[in-house]
């Protein structure tokens, strides 16, 4: 047998060396992902527990504005039940809160997706504050509020005849949840146009909005805790993937007719009042330090399937190896 030539040795001993290297990092990555899974399931227990214990303010709030409302307009009980659901652990935002956590876990983890993970984390782990999730219930809250005709308060916004005063348009009851994909999703209809459809029983919102478009929509709609505040933290990745799917559509059809499009989130609606101080503070992500080379969201919209598993890195592990 002929001896090994020196320079494919060394070559060999770098690829080996390099191989190392790449799994100690891994390794070392894993370890922070495990801890922050670990601290985001623990600060989304503590916010359910909270929940169940009335310790949330506007969970007690939600849960006596419905009550009031079914006495008030009996016709609304099925409805007023329904929004008073996000007063509760199996309600759309504390459940999308849930099942974003669980994604996280699912995915393979690679040096490549560690940052877009722990931005997701961290958005995840934010969202779980009390202090942010009781500013989020403020648009069911106000929901509530504007079905009672002005027996109820508005909370954390300006009353409706204050808005009214300051423009937009009035989609009526029910607007502040429009745009918010826990509790719907724009589709498209004939014309390439797209409107506003409520998942499941929130539909009969739809009777108090009427048909809402995304081309006016997005150029005239008002104030709402979400869409204005809470969207960077209550919105999981491949709900992100739609959002911007949809604007893009929008933006190229108004492209093809001469017109001009400003993104629904251009701008922040007037309208907020009381709000706590977390929600005027940006989430401090991985990404708000350096530019990484896909965001969350592409990496979702170029896979197959919308899984960190198609990454084209040979290293990866799953996220909760190592527990």
């Amino acid at each position: 047998m002929s001896m090994i030539k020196p320079w494919k040795l060394i070559s060999l001993l770098f690829i080996l060396q390099l191989l190392a290297g790449c799994e100690s990092k891994l390794e070392q990555t894993q370890t922070t992902i495990n801890q922050q899974v670990a601290s985001t399931a623990q600060s989304l227990t503590r916010l359910g527990s909270a929940i169940e214990t009335g310790s949330v303010r506007n969970v007690r709030l939600l849960s006596e504005y419905a009550h009031v409302l079914k006495q008030q307009k009996p016709e609304l009980t099925r409805i007023a039940n329904l929004i008073a659901e996000d007063a509760t652990r199996q309600g759309p935002l504390y459940q999308n809160l849930a099942m974003r956590l669980n994604d996280v876990k699912a995915e393979t983890l690679t040096l490549d997706n560690a940052g877009l993970l722990l931005d997701e984390l961290t958005r995840i782990k934010e969202a779980s504050k009390q202090s942010l999730f009781n500013d989020a219930l403020t648009d069911p809250i106000n929901v509530l509020a504007d079905m009672s005709d002005g027996q109820l308060a508005r909370v954390g916004a300006i009353s409706q005849q204050a808005e009214q005063n300051g423009g937009g348009a009035d989609y009526g009851a029910g607007s502040q949840m429009v745009g918010n994909p826990n509790y719907g999703n724009w589709q498209s209809g004939s014309g390439g146009t797209s409107f506003w459809q409520w998942y499941g029983m929130y539909r009969m919102l739809g009777d108090l909005t009427g048909r809402v478009g995304y081309s006016n929509w997005s150029q005239n709609r008002r104030y709402s805790y979400y869409n204005d505040y809470g969207r960077s933290r209550y919105t999981s990745p491949k709900q992100s993937v739609k959002q911007a799917a949809v604007e893009t559509k929008t933006r190229k059809s108004f492209q093809r007719k001469g017109q001009s499009f400003s993104s629904p989130y251009a701008k922040k609606r007037s309208g907020a009042a009381g709000l706590s101080r977390s929600s005027y503070t940006p989430t401090k992500t991985v990404s708000s330090y350096s530019k990484p080379k896909k965001s969350f969201t592409s990496s979702k919209a170029t896979s197959n399937t919308g899984s960190f598993r198609n990454s084209g890195s040979r290293t990866s592990r799953g996220v909760s190896r190592g527990k």
